[in-house]
């Protein structure tokens, strides 16, 4: 029978899978993790009390990074070039979703509502990846070989969301409401576009790496359109929705040490 479990059963148990699976997962942590850093380097005096904990967001995301491409070295495989269609990252910044990397490489400082779009663009991913790992955490937690790295990581993502809504709110207290939920709700309706046309081509591509029949494939398709047309009708809401989270100041902590992601080599 076909699972989420099964499915990833599947491509961790094969070298080529596994070794395009985690190529995807860390360019596009190691991605995040530049923005973060370009974001906290420039926020503008106004914002500066959050450079620390954005700062803190991007070393997490490095560390995610390091940590997929440790459990390739575990395996004895070197990582490959990540398909440009399935590039999440990228095509979010292609999509005008978030702030663009023209703005995060110059010098210049960004604006409060830049802030603001950042962290409402990181609301919304970071919905999209605590699910995942949550899901892996589920089905995973305890496998030998990639279970302390799931529980890592799964951990990390429920900061950055508990993160997100506390730091929305208060920008929502100063004025930032009818501005935020604009940005949440454009970002979701991008988001699952772009998550729909990702998971496509990853599918495609695993595919093909695993010699999956055209039926099997017929099958995960018609399943990631089924989840597109539930997120598209209602399930969106739950990423433009705010609360206190009950972790409050998730970012507040020491950055993690340099040395953590070579513990899973």
């Amino acid at each position: 029978m076909l699972s989420a479990k099964s499915l990833f059963q599947e491509i961790l148990d094969d070298d080529a899978s596994f070794r395009l699976f985690c190529s995807i997962a860390a360019g596009g942590e190691s991605q995040g993790g530049w923005e973060n850093g370009r974001i906290a380097a420039l926020v503008p005096e106004s914002a500066r009390g959050l450079a620390p904990r954005i700062a803190r967001h991007g070393a997490d995301e490095d560390k995610h990074g390091r940590i997929f491409e440790a459990l390739l070295r575990k395996r004895g495989l070197k990582p490959v070039e990540v398909p440009p269609d399935t590039d999440y990252t990228m095509l979010l910044e292609r999509r005008g979703i978030g702030l663009a990397h023209d703005k995060l490489r110059a010098d210049r400082p960004l604006t409060e509502r830049d802030v603001v779009t950042y962290l409402a663009h990181s609301r919304v991913t970071e919905q999209r990846a605590s699910e995942q790992m949550r899901m892996l955490l589920k089905y995973f937690g305890d496998h030998p070989d990639v279970g302390r790295a799931v529980r890592m990581i799964s951990h990390d993502e429920d900061n950055h969301l508990a993160y997100c809504h506390e730091e929305l709110l208060r920008l929502a207290y100063q004025g930032h409401g009818r501005t935020i939920q604009r940005i949440l709700r454009e970002s979701a309706l991008a988001e699952i576009r772009i998550y729909r046309d990702v998971s496509l081509a990853v599918m495609a591509h695993m595919g093909r790496v695993l010699g999956w029949s055209a039926a099997k494939n017929a099958l995960l398709a018609a399943g990631i359109h089924a989840v597109y047309a539930w997120e598209r009708a209602v399930g969106w809401r739950r990423m433009v929705s705010l609360e206190m989270p009950e972790r409050r100041d998730a970012l507040g902590g020491p950055a993690p040490r340099v040395s953590e992601a070579a513990e899973f080599a």
